[in-house]
């Protein structure tokens, strides 16, 4: 018994050893920490940029699939997407702790005493003293997983979680409509959550922004498109036309353009895109694999497909 009390001194001492230094600062550092707060988030945007670039430059080379690139993509903009949250969250504790701390040094006392005590009543109240003597009836169920709120194991991002980081997001951008990068992220979470409607609405703004990226303006017309009933003419194949001007080449952009010919049942020319992209793609991949397979179709429809 006595060496559970000693235990739980050492806990209390350092537990204070952490609480007290703060509360004894004079000054408060909140427009700092606010500043170093808008560097991380501004540096982690930065780097999941890169691993975004990093990431395009691979399945252009094939050493990654199209499935694995979209897959790895989505989490890297689901990462994002929760640090762009939370970064979000107004830090009321260090505001409350700034305050405190130059109010006086009598509530820090306060404080050194309270710990202890605090703790020692909860003890004594919900504690499970048959535990300190080893009898059986200290033997509980078996540790549960964390459960975040929503009754998930934590680590695990449920939908309505997502769907409230989305929100968060538009939210955040409809303070500040012109980051380009933040209408991007929305729109692929769209895009993600199968709000095909909402998602060609941030690519609009985003692709208003920056109107000569190629990649925005296939995302935008892919939204449109689904969001139209799956139809690709009009404007989705004005905004594809225009994102292969930019960049002939663009992978999205030529198996688009190629699913819109093969719509609008102009199969010579849908087997003319996707040739190109099955040029560009490394053979024996599961990209390969399907562009031959859309090509055959569109032969076989066209009336010059081998028997």
């Amino acid at each position: 018994m006595i060496v559970f009390w000693l235990v739980c001194a050492v806990f209390v001492a350092i537990a204070l050893a952490f609480v007290l230094p703060p509360l004894l600062q004079s000054s408060p550092q909140t427009s700092s920490g606010n500043d170093g707060e808008q560097a991380r988030k501004e540096a982690n945007v930065d780097i999941y940029r890169d691993q975004i670039s990093e990431l395009e430059a691979e399945v252009n080379s094939g050493i990654v699939s199209h499935e694995q690139y979209q897959q790895d993509r989505d989490e890297i903009e689901r990462r994002l997407l929760e640090d762009v949250s939370a970064a979000d969250v107004p830090n009321k504790d260090a505001e409350q702790k700034a305050i405190t701390a130059t109010a006086g040094r009598s509530p820090v006392y306060a404080i050194a005493l309270g710990i202890p005590l605090i703790a020692v009543g909860l003890y004594v109240q919900l504690g499970n003293r048959a535990a300190l003597s080893g009898s059986p009836a200290s033997a509980g169920t078996p540790a549960r997983a964390s459960l975040d709120g929503s009754g998930q194991p934590s680590g695990q991002m449920t939908q309505a979680g997502i769907e409230a980081n989305v929100a968060k997001l538009a939210a955040r951008l409809e303070q500040n409509p012109g980051d380009v990068q933040g209408w991007t992220m929305l729109g692929r979470s769209y895009l993600n959550l199968e709000k095909y409607s909402e998602a060609s609405k941030a690519f609009a703004k985003a692709s208003a922004l920056k109107p000569d990226d190629a990649d925005l303006l296939v995302d935008y017309a892919f939204s449109l498109g689904m969001a139209n009933g799956q139809r690709l003419s009009g404007p989705p194949l004005e905004l594809i036309n225009k994102a292969l001007k930019l960049d002939p080449g663009n992978p999205k952009a030529l198996e688009l353009a190629g699913s819109a010919a093969f719509e609008a049942k102009n199969y010579s020319q849908a087997i003319n895109y996707w040739q190109s992209l099955l040029e560009k793609t490394p053979p024996n991949t599961e990209l390969a694999q399907a562009l031959s397979q859309r090509i055959n179709e569109a032969k076989s429809l066209a009336g010059t497909g081998t028997k």
